[in-house]
């Protein structure tokens, strides 16, 4: 009897494992097959979870890379530290304004330095761990910016005829609260620092970094600060035309730079998966024609990203052009709104290249935390990035006079 059940559980087993089997989903033939071509070190990826600082933690791993490569030291630095101070200096100029600008978690790769150059910094442990406070696992604003910007608001539109101090005093208490208390002091593999000292012994330079746009509502070669409403500090970038800008960027990398990236990751073809095309609509259009499909435009996002998927490496891209760029960003269909690191170059089976770039959403999509992002998707969806002047070839940096 024993013998006939055991006998029985083989066959069921046997069964179910064919069936399995069979369910198994068939490899897609288009699905990218990345070879490097170059890579440069960067430090562990992180998770901004649910909050609005991509800023923050793209522009700490990009300083983190240019230690890397200066020093050959890992570091891990405080994105808190940052947020803490960038929120107080924002706050302060929206009560100038009497409140006729955003207040909001954005930023751009400039708070950084500017923290980084003005208060110093710290190692991400010499403040709590994200979201500890308040007992979460990682960073959640929603509660945190649902008290901090009412705040701001009212006292930037208040009726008073002359502020008090004690507003700030107020505001430093809810980014304490929620972000913890940046140290006046902390010791770090044990020696006694300042935030200002600790930068200071990190070795960089801050006059090695400017930042590259490329738009034609400005002269080209020349510096303007670039109108989003998270560029608020109003940083300059140098303007370049658009192969000029693709070239600083290869020339970076190829050097053993890294890229701060600020853009627009809105797209159809920005993947939650790991991949970002500059999909030609049209012709995506129409290779769906013939089959049961609605056409692109009325496909669900879902449906889209199906698509997507299912042509991988083969999906049609648009060559974007400086006159394209100017239409988008004038009509709003190219934003800011996020900001990612590009540290490496890679091809895919049919020699498309593409950029390696670091996330901040944890180790998610098919590549654990890491994006392969076309040439073709970077030059459309730019809006400014951070480089060393250093990696900016020598001819370009002669015409802008760096």
């Amino acid at each position: 009897m024993r013998k006939l059940f055991t006998l029985a559980l083989m066959a069921l087993v046997a069964v179910s494992a064919q069936g399995a089997k069979k369910k198994a989903p068939a490899k897609n033939a288009n699905k990218p097959v990345f070879t490097v071509i170059k890579e440069n070190p960067i430090t562990s990826i992180k998770d901004q979870n649910r909050s609005g600082t991509c800023w923050d933690y793209s522009t700490l791993s990009y300083f983190e890379a240019e230690i890397l490569k200066k020093s050959g030291k890992t570091y891990d630095l405080c994105e808190s530290f940052v947020a803490n101070k960038t929120y107080m200096d924002r706050a302060v100029q929206v009560v100038r304004l009497h409140g006729d600008c955003q207040f909001a978690q954005g930023g751009s790769a400039y708070d950084v330095q500017y923290a980084l150059q003005h208060y110093g910094i710290c190692p991400d442990d010499a403040m709590p761990f994200p979201g500890s406070l308040y007992g979460d696992s990682l960073n959640n604003f929603n509660e945190f910016f649902s008290v901090l910007e009412p705040y701001v608001q009212a006292v930037a539109k208040s009726s008073a005829k002359k502020l008090s101090t004690q507003w700030k005093v107020g505001l430093q208490g809810i980014l304490d609260a929620y972000l913890g208390k940046c140290p006046d002091e902390f010791t770090y593999e044990g020696k006694t620092y300042t935030p200002k000292s600790f930068a200071a012994s990190l070795g960089l330079d801050w006059n090695d970094y400017v930042s590259i746009t490329s738009y034609t509502h400005h002269p080209f070669y020349t510096a303007f600060p670039v109108e989003v409403q998270d560029n608020w500090r109003n940083p300059l970038s140098y303007n370049v035309p658009i192969d000029e800008m693709m070239q600083i960027i290869d020339n970076a990398i190829m050097q053993g730079y890294t890229v701060a990236w600020g853009g627009d990751v809105s797209s159809d073809g920005f993947s939650r998966k790991g991949l970002a095309y500059a999909i030609d609509t049209k012709k995506t259009e129409k290779s769906l024609q013939g089959s049961d499909m609605a056409r692109w435009l009325k496909l669900t996002k879902e449906k889209k990203n199906n698509v997507i998927d299912s042509l991988g490496c083969t999906v049609p891209e648009i060559t974007p052009t400086q006159q394209q760029r100017q239409q988008d960003y004038d009509s709003w269909q190219l934003t800011d709104d996020h900001g990612m690191l590009i540290f490496g170059i890679a091809k895919d089976q049919n020699g498309k290249e593409y950029y390696m770039v670091k996330n901040s959403w944890g180790e998610t999509g098919d590549y654990k935390g890491i994006w392969y992002m076309t040439k073709n998707f970077i030059a459309a969806y730019t809006m400014d990035y951070t480089v060393n002047r250093n990696a900016i070839p020598a001819n370009i940096r002669k015409k802008l006079g760096l």
